[in-house]
């Protein structure tokens, strides 16, 4: 009995060893081709950690990842200005931002590469108007191309027109509109163009996700975005600011963050 019991805990003190060594990476694998990193690599960054938000609801908005920065947290427009300069004239109130007349659209005062965005919408109700007059608003990635923002809930318009479409361009792959009246979201993961002697070297390109549907799938940006025009060619930075539309509609916005993409190791 007292070898049996012996050779129990031996076997056991065996496997706890191994458990703790087990590896964490090696030194001996192949090179992925096209990069400097063996497979499993024991000294590739890892990468870092990043506290998850939570998810919204019609009456709570959700907080955003712990690395994001936040654009509009429900009280401030200190984030943003007029975007023909001065300070945001929107309304605030009761945890949301609206369109204001005719203040005119509003800019981030930073300006940011390529990202994460998060917006909430809510379209006006009872909803006035149709097609391109009903809750008409955008986000402007780089204060250039449009993502269209509308009450798309049984209100026909013109395909590349429609909520969550690159407008003028691509329409989404599905329509994924809310009733007026409910809060929205749109999810937009980019990279911007890239210039070299003044064209396009490397396409930009977008992912849109309406109401956590998948509407945009890394679609290319042709240009500018713009009303009967075709894409227009504007070069600039790898940076730029985020603009929220004034179409004269009284859209609210709520729950606005940004987190940057990071460069895989």
């Amino acid at each position: 009995m007292k070898l049996r019991i012996a050779i129990i805990l031996a076997v056991a003190t065996a496997l706890g060893a191994q458990a703790q060594q087990a590896t964490t990476g090696y030194t001996d694998t192949p090179t992925i081709p096209g990069s400097k990193w063996r497979v499993h690599d024991a000294t590739r960054p890892r990468p870092p950690v990043v506290t998850a938000g939570t998810c919204s609801t019609e009456d709570k908005p959700g907080k955003p990842p712990s690395d994001a920065t936040m654009l509009f947290d429900g009280a401030s427009t200190a984030a943003w200005s007029a975007e023909k300069g001065g300070p945001a004239q929107w309304k605030v109130e009761n945890g949301y931002m609206e369109v204001a007349g005719a203040s005119g659209g509003i800019v981030t005062k930073d300006e940011f590469g390529d990202s994460q965005l998060h917006v909430e919408f809510r379209e006006p109700t009872p909803p006035k108007g149709d097609s391109q007059g009903r809750g008409n608003s955008g986000v402007f990635l780089y204060g250039l191309y449009e993502i269209q923002v509308l009450d798309s809930y049984n209100n026909v318009t013109y395909a590349d027109g429609q909520a969550s479409a690159i407008y003028g361009q691509s329409p989404p792959l599905v329509n994924a509109a809310r009733p007026p009246g409910e809060w929205q979201s749109y999810d937009i993961v980019y990279t911007g163009p890239r210039f070299k002697d003044g064209k396009v070297d490397v396409p930009g390109y977008v992912t849109v996700f309406h109401n956590g549907v998948i509407v945009q799938n890394h679609t290319e940006i042709l240009g500018a975005t713009g009303h009967r025009v075709l894409p227009k060619l504007v070069v600039h930075g790898l940076k730029g600011p985020i603009m929220l539309q004034n179409h004269g509609n009284p859209v609210r916005y709520r729950n606005i963050w940004i987190r940057p993409l990071g460069e895989v190791q």
